[in-house]
């Protein structure tokens, strides 16, 4: 389960950020999470409430944002948005897409507590 290796990347990345802005502890952590991102949000979840324990983000709260796909569609030149896992284009019909956002995971947003 690779949402394990990815939570404590998070971690590390979290420490740092808190470390840079002199903060003793985070509050909330904001995640958006692509749909093709290939993250499991239910595993990133528990993931997260277990290794958070030893952490500076220990009462943490995780939120996290599932970004739908934004397909650009190179057939009908539309551009829209899907909230299922697909390249078709919902306009025309077309596979000619290419996919603009929800492939990615990113760290939005940290509440701390200085």
């Amino acid at each position: 389960m690779h949402e394990y290796s990815i939570v404590m990347s998070l971690m590390e990345q979290c420490e740092s950020l808190a470390q840079q802005h002199q903060a003793q502890h985070i509050e909330q952590v904001e995640l958006k999470i692509g749909m093709l991102s290939g993250v499991e949000p239910a595993l990133l979840a528990q993931a997260f409430e277990t290794f958070k324990l030893d952490t500076i983000c220990h009462h943490a709260k995780l939120v996290m944002n599932i970004q739908p796909l934004v397909l650009q569609c190179h057939n009908c030149n539309q551009q829209s948005q899907v909230d299922e896992r697909t390249i078709i284009c919902p306009i025309c019909n077309s596979n000619k897409t290419l996919v603009v956002d929800g492939e990615d995971m990113m760290l939005m947003q940290l509440v701390l507590d200085t």
